[in-house]
Protein backbone atom coordinates (compact mmCIF):
# COMPACT_ATOMS: atom_id res chain seq x y z
CA UNK A 1 0.00 0.00 0.00
CA UNK A 2 1.27 3.31 -1.23
CA UNK A 3 0.97 5.30 2.59
CA UNK A 4 1.68 8.70 0.04
CA UNK A 5 -0.70 8.25 -1.83
CA UNK A 6 -3.52 6.82 0.93
CA UNK A 7 -3.09 9.88 2.58
CA UNK A 8 -3.61 12.24 0.40
CA UNK A 9 -6.67 10.80 -1.26
CA UNK A 10 -8.70 10.24 2.16
CA UNK A 11 -7.29 13.78 2.62
CA UNK A 12 -8.92 14.82 -0.46
CA UNK A 13 -11.84 12.94 -0.09
CA UNK A 14 -12.88 14.64 3.36
CA UNK A 15 -12.14 18.22 1.78
CA UNK A 16 -14.48 17.64 -0.72
CA UNK A 17 -17.07 15.76 1.64
CA UNK A 18 -17.00 18.81 3.98
CA UNK A 19 -17.17 21.20 1.07
CA UNK A 20 -20.04 19.75 -1.02
CA UNK A 21 -21.91 18.93 2.60
CA UNK A 22 -21.47 22.18 3.40
CA UNK A 23 -20.13 20.47 7.15
CA UNK A 24 -17.06 23.63 7.81
CA UNK A 25 -15.44 21.48 10.51
CA UNK A 26 -14.74 18.62 8.44
CA UNK A 27 -13.73 20.76 4.82
CA UNK A 28 -11.32 22.70 7.34
CA UNK A 29 -9.80 19.14 8.87
CA UNK A 30 -9.34 17.79 5.21
CA UNK A 31 -8.00 21.23 3.54
CA UNK A 32 -5.06 21.50 6.13
CA UNK A 33 -4.79 17.62 5.96
CA UNK A 34 -4.44 17.61 2.05
CA UNK A 35 -1.78 20.91 2.85
CA UNK A 36 0.30 18.91 4.82
CA UNK A 37 0.83 15.48 3.34
CA UNK A 38 0.96 17.14 0.10
CA UNK A 39 3.40 19.63 1.32
CA UNK A 40 5.35 16.57 2.46
CA UNK A 41 4.89 14.65 0.04
CA UNK A 42 6.16 17.49 -2.37
CA UNK A 43 9.51 17.76 0.24
CA UNK A 44 10.20 13.80 -0.30
CA UNK A 45 9.77 14.18 -3.76
CA UNK A 46 12.08 16.97 -4.19
CA UNK A 47 14.89 14.66 -2.20
CA UNK A 48 15.48 12.69 -5.44
CA UNK A 49 13.76 14.48 -8.60
CA UNK A 50 14.55 18.15 -9.91
CA UNK A 51 11.46 20.17 -9.58
CA UNK A 52 11.66 23.28 -12.18
CA UNK A 53 11.87 26.28 -10.93
CA UNK A 54 12.45 24.96 -7.08
CA UNK A 55 15.64 25.92 -6.11
CA UNK A 56 17.18 22.79 -4.26
CA UNK A 57 15.12 20.39 -5.42
CA UNK A 58 16.72 16.97 -6.56
CA UNK A 59 19.45 17.31 -3.85
CA UNK A 60 20.82 14.08 -3.66
CA UNK A 61 21.73 13.28 -7.85
CA UNK A 62 23.30 17.15 -7.59
CA UNK A 63 25.27 15.90 -4.60
CA UNK A 64 26.15 12.71 -5.52
CA UNK A 65 30.07 13.22 -5.40
CA UNK A 66 29.62 14.51 -2.18
CA UNK A 67 27.49 11.36 -1.13
CA UNK A 68 30.73 9.26 -2.73
CA UNK A 69 33.12 11.73 -0.59
CA UNK A 70 31.49 10.66 2.68
CA UNK A 71 31.57 7.16 2.22
CA UNK A 72 34.82 6.72 0.84
CA UNK A 73 35.91 9.25 4.27
CA UNK A 74 33.64 6.63 6.36
CA UNK A 75 34.68 3.81 5.44
CA UNK A 76 38.70 4.48 5.42
CA UNK A 77 38.27 6.95 8.32
CA UNK A 78 36.04 4.60 10.62
CA UNK A 79 36.06 1.16 9.72
CA UNK A 80 39.75 0.22 8.02
CA UNK A 81 41.84 2.37 10.45
CA UNK A 82 45.16 1.09 11.17
CA UNK A 83 43.83 0.68 14.89
CA UNK A 84 41.11 -1.42 13.74
CA UNK A 85 42.90 -3.03 11.61
CA UNK A 86 45.25 -4.13 14.35
CA UNK A 87 42.36 -4.98 16.24
CA UNK A 88 41.08 -6.89 14.01
CA UNK A 89 44.11 -9.10 14.26
CA UNK A 90 43.71 -9.41 17.66
CA UNK A 91 41.61 -11.55 20.11
CA UNK A 92 39.00 -9.21 22.45
CA UNK A 93 42.01 -9.81 25.39
CA UNK A 94 44.13 -8.46 22.72
CA UNK A 95 46.30 -11.53 22.23
CA UNK A 96 47.28 -12.60 18.71
CA UNK A 97 44.27 -14.45 17.01
CA UNK A 98 44.48 -17.50 15.53
CA UNK A 99 44.01 -17.81 11.37
CA UNK A 100 42.30 -20.71 10.33
CA UNK A 101 45.12 -21.11 7.27
CA UNK A 102 43.32 -25.33 6.85
CA UNK A 103 41.16 -24.19 4.44
CA UNK A 104 43.58 -22.35 2.20
CA UNK A 105 45.68 -25.33 2.71
CA UNK A 106 43.31 -27.62 1.51
CA UNK A 107 43.39 -26.12 -1.78
CA UNK A 108 46.60 -25.29 -2.62
CA UNK A 109 48.11 -27.99 -5.17
CA UNK A 110 51.42 -29.25 -3.99
CA UNK A 111 52.21 -31.04 -6.60
CA UNK A 112 55.17 -29.21 -7.35
CA UNK A 113 56.80 -30.30 -4.38
CA UNK A 114 56.54 -33.57 -4.58
CA UNK A 115 58.12 -32.56 -8.21
CA UNK A 116 60.97 -30.82 -6.43
CA UNK A 117 61.67 -34.02 -4.15
CA UNK A 118 62.30 -36.43 -6.72
CA UNK A 119 64.16 -33.84 -8.82
CA UNK A 120 65.85 -33.41 -5.49
CA UNK A 121 66.39 -37.29 -5.39
CA UNK A 122 67.49 -37.72 -8.76
CA UNK A 123 70.02 -34.96 -8.81
CA UNK A 124 71.47 -36.71 -5.68
CA UNK A 125 73.45 -39.80 -4.73
CA UNK A 126 70.15 -41.68 -4.75
CA UNK A 127 69.54 -40.84 -8.47
CA UNK A 128 71.39 -44.07 -10.20
CA UNK A 129 69.51 -46.07 -7.67
CA UNK A 130 66.54 -44.43 -8.35
CA UNK A 131 67.14 -45.64 -11.89
CA UNK A 132 67.66 -48.92 -11.10
CA UNK A 133 64.19 -49.72 -9.48
CA UNK A 134 62.42 -48.16 -12.93
CA UNK A 135 63.71 -44.11 -12.07
CA UNK A 136 61.12 -41.58 -10.71
CA UNK A 137 57.49 -43.26 -12.27
CA UNK A 138 58.69 -45.89 -9.06
CA UNK A 139 57.85 -42.86 -6.60
CA UNK A 140 54.06 -42.02 -7.82
CA UNK A 141 52.48 -44.15 -6.12
CA UNK A 142 53.32 -41.96 -3.00
CA UNK A 143 52.39 -38.73 -4.28
CA UNK A 144 49.06 -38.76 -2.87
CA UNK A 145 50.16 -39.80 0.34
CA UNK A 146 52.97 -37.46 0.47
CA UNK A 147 50.67 -34.13 -0.35
CA UNK A 148 48.29 -35.39 2.37
CA UNK A 149 50.81 -35.66 4.74
CA UNK A 150 52.72 -32.49 3.69
CA UNK A 151 49.00 -30.36 3.72
CA UNK A 152 48.46 -32.15 7.78
CA UNK A 153 52.00 -30.94 8.39
CA UNK A 154 51.34 -27.37 7.26
CA UNK A 155 47.99 -27.01 8.57
CA UNK A 156 49.36 -27.72 12.40
CA UNK A 157 52.27 -25.85 12.17
CA UNK A 158 49.63 -22.61 11.52
CA UNK A 159 47.73 -23.36 14.62
CA UNK A 160 50.65 -23.31 16.30
CA UNK A 161 51.23 -19.80 18.42
CA UNK A 162 54.18 -19.48 17.41
CA UNK A 163 53.12 -19.26 14.14
CA UNK A 164 50.46 -16.86 14.83
CA UNK A 165 52.71 -14.74 16.93
CA UNK A 166 55.10 -14.56 13.74
CA UNK A 167 52.42 -14.00 11.30
CA UNK A 168 50.65 -10.94 13.13
CA UNK A 169 54.27 -9.26 13.44
CA UNK A 170 54.71 -9.27 9.98
CA UNK A 171 50.78 -8.08 9.41
CA UNK A 172 51.43 -5.62 11.81
CA UNK A 173 54.26 -4.19 10.10
CA UNK A 174 53.83 -0.22 9.47
CA UNK A 175 53.89 -0.72 5.18
CA UNK A 176 52.00 -4.06 5.44
CA UNK A 177 49.27 -2.35 6.81
CA UNK A 178 49.55 0.81 5.14
CA UNK A 179 49.38 -1.79 2.01
CA UNK A 180 46.06 -3.05 3.70
CA UNK A 181 44.68 0.05 3.92
CA UNK A 182 46.20 1.26 0.03
CA UNK A 183 44.64 -2.14 -1.69
CA UNK A 184 41.13 -1.10 0.59
CA UNK A 185 41.22 2.16 -0.59
CA UNK A 186 41.78 1.13 -4.35
CA UNK A 187 38.63 -1.35 -4.28
CA UNK A 188 36.28 1.43 -3.04
CA UNK A 189 37.26 3.90 -5.06
CA UNK A 190 36.86 1.44 -8.53
CA UNK A 191 33.33 0.67 -6.85
CA UNK A 192 32.85 4.06 -6.53
CA UNK A 193 33.67 5.47 -9.64
CA UNK A 194 31.27 3.11 -11.01
CA UNK A 195 28.63 5.30 -9.38
CA UNK A 196 26.42 7.51 -11.43
CA UNK A 197 23.83 9.66 -9.83
CA UNK A 198 20.69 7.78 -10.88
CA UNK A 199 22.45 4.68 -9.16
CA UNK A 200 23.16 6.80 -5.74
CA UNK A 201 19.70 7.56 -6.01
CA UNK A 202 17.91 4.33 -6.65
CA UNK A 203 20.66 3.04 -3.72
CA UNK A 204 19.66 5.56 -0.85
CA UNK A 205 15.52 5.54 -2.33
CA UNK A 206 15.85 1.55 -1.33
CA UNK A 207 16.35 2.58 1.96
CA UNK A 208 14.56 5.55 3.14
CA UNK A 209 11.95 6.09 0.63
CA UNK A 210 9.61 3.49 2.87
CA UNK A 211 10.12 4.91 6.13
CA UNK A 212 9.94 8.90 4.18
CA UNK A 213 6.12 8.13 3.14
CA UNK A 214 5.69 8.51 7.20
CA UNK A 215 6.40 11.40 6.72
CA UNK A 216 3.58 12.35 4.63
CA UNK A 217 1.18 10.35 6.70
CA UNK A 218 2.14 12.65 9.85
CA UNK A 219 1.76 15.70 7.61
CA UNK A 220 -1.67 14.57 6.93
CA UNK A 221 -2.57 13.82 10.55
CA UNK A 222 -1.46 17.16 12.23
CA UNK A 223 -2.62 19.21 9.24
CA UNK A 224 -5.85 17.44 10.11
CA UNK A 225 -5.66 18.17 13.50
CA UNK A 226 -4.66 21.94 12.91
CA UNK A 227 -7.35 22.16 10.92
CA UNK A 228 -9.92 21.10 13.49
CA UNK A 229 -8.33 22.96 15.75
CA UNK A 230 -8.89 25.76 13.65
CA UNK A 231 -12.70 25.67 12.94
CA UNK A 232 -13.19 25.15 16.73
CA UNK A 233 -11.60 27.84 17.72
CA UNK A 234 -13.96 30.02 14.91
CA UNK A 235 -16.93 28.51 16.49
CA UNK A 236 -16.06 30.36 19.86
Amino acid sequence: MNKSLTTNLIALICTLAGYFTHQPIIFAIGLFALSGAITNWLAVHMLFEKVPGLYGSGVIPARFEDFKIGIRSLMMDQFFTEENIDRFLSDSSGKASTIDLAPVIEKVDLSPAFNSLIEVIENSSFGSMLAMVGGSEALLPLKEPFIEKIKITIADISKSEEFNDLLREELEQPNVIEGMREKVLSIIEKRLNELTPQLVKEIIQTMIRKHLGWLVVWGGVFGGIIGLVASLTELF
